[in-house]
């Protein structure tokens, strides 16, 4: 006897489960592998088939479970990306860039947010393992040993982004010590002769940016003052325009984030300190509000889009590969107003 085509029928209510492959299958009239088929590409499946699967789940409103799909063809679209601080304008904006590459890439972003624990981000990991992710991306905190060997063990590849490096995962870093030199460079061609550096305790970038910083003024016979906070926040860069220009003296500030730079110039404004006139300051990374303008902060650019290039490529690599990427991302000096020109110093 031949069976009739679906008809309307109303979608589950929501306190039901998930529409499944097989209520549509019963609903269609057809076995739950020829529902399979119609949703998988490239499968064989009559016209007259698929037309009928199709109908029945519109009217369900079946979606197909692609986490179930892929996992069962050994190859999962997920990516576990561990990041702290999203507020901060800095990580939004790479977690934007990173998870819209990722979705054009077919692939999807599980997010887990370490802000709520300390350094030691063991206990993320091994969640994000147990959805048999693609590849972990660690922005914010270091991996442990037993982890890093865990995911290479299950062929999981772990990509860290600026972060301290190890030699059997891949490593992505800003050129933190070219920015820094460009940083040192621009205060001194704008005639700084008393400068500071403004950075937090708790990264390793922000910690090659301030080294590298210093390295440069000493060679240009430039003392710096080295002012730090545990955080590079907002409030972290004001507190340190306080104490630093407060006194007076300081003609010269390289600020390792942009936040902290933000901060730094509003206190300038409090302090009625003319920026560049009386201060030149430098931020690092280019978030969208360095060019606001109230700001138009003078500062280190990475190479736009890099990173999330960087990572797509480390997580498509051809396993046979065998050697981890280590990728330095380029940066480059953008001038807006916050850094005296030549005509400036005279």
């Amino acid at each position: 006897m031949k069976t009739k085509p679906p008809g309307p029928r109303s979608r589950k209510e929501p306190s039901q489960a998930f529409v499944t492959a097989q209520d549509v299958a019963d609903l269609a009239g057809v076995s739950r592998a020829a529902v399979s088929r119609t949703f998988t590409d490239g499968a064989s499946v009559s016209k007259e088939t698929r037309e009928r699967v199709v109908r029945a789940a519109e009217a369900l409103g079946y979606r197909v479970n692609r986490l179930a799909q892929s996992l069962s063809g050994g190859n999962s679209n997920l990516v576990g990306i561990v990041v702290a601080n999203m507020s901060s304008p800095h990580m939004s904006h790479q977690l934007d860039q990173l998870s819209g590459a990722l979705l054009r890439r077919g692939m999807q972003s599980l997010l887990l947010n370490a802000s709520a624990i300390s350094q030691d981000i063991s206990q993320l990991l091994e969640l994000i393992l147990e959805f048999r992710v693609r590849a972990v991306v660690i922005l914010s905190g270091t991996p442990p040993e037993a982890i890093i060997e865990e995911c290479m063990s299950n062929n999981v590849r772990m990509v860290l982004v600026d972060r301290s490096h190890h030699d059997d995962v891949d490593n992505i870093v800003s050129d933190d010590a070219e920015g820094a030199r460009l940083a040192a460079d621009r205060l001194i061609a704008a005639g700084c002769t008393q400068v500071a550096v403004v950075s937090a305790r708790k990264t390793s970038s922000q910690f090659r940016r301030r080294t590298e910083f210093i390295a440069q003024m000493q060679k240009a016979g430039i003392k710096t003052i080295a002012w730090s906070m545990e955080e590079p926040s907002y409030d972290a860069g004001k507190r340190a325009g306080f104490e630093l220009l407060g006194n007076g003296g300081v003609d010269g500030v390289f600020c390792v984030t942009d936040l902290l730079a933000l901060g730094m110039l509003d206190a300038a404004r409090v302090l009625s300190k003319s920026v560049p006139h009386d201060v030149s300051v430098i931020g690092f990374d280019d978030i969208p509000q360095a060019s606001w303008e109230a700001y138009q902060l003078t500062t280190i650019r990475r190479k736009q889009n890099a990173i999330a290039a960087a990572i797509l490529e480390a997580i498509e690599r051809d396993d046979a590969a065998g050697v981890p990427l280590h990728c330095s991302i380029p940066v480059e000096l953008i001038e807006r107003r916050t850094a005296r020109t030549v005509s400036e110093r005279d």
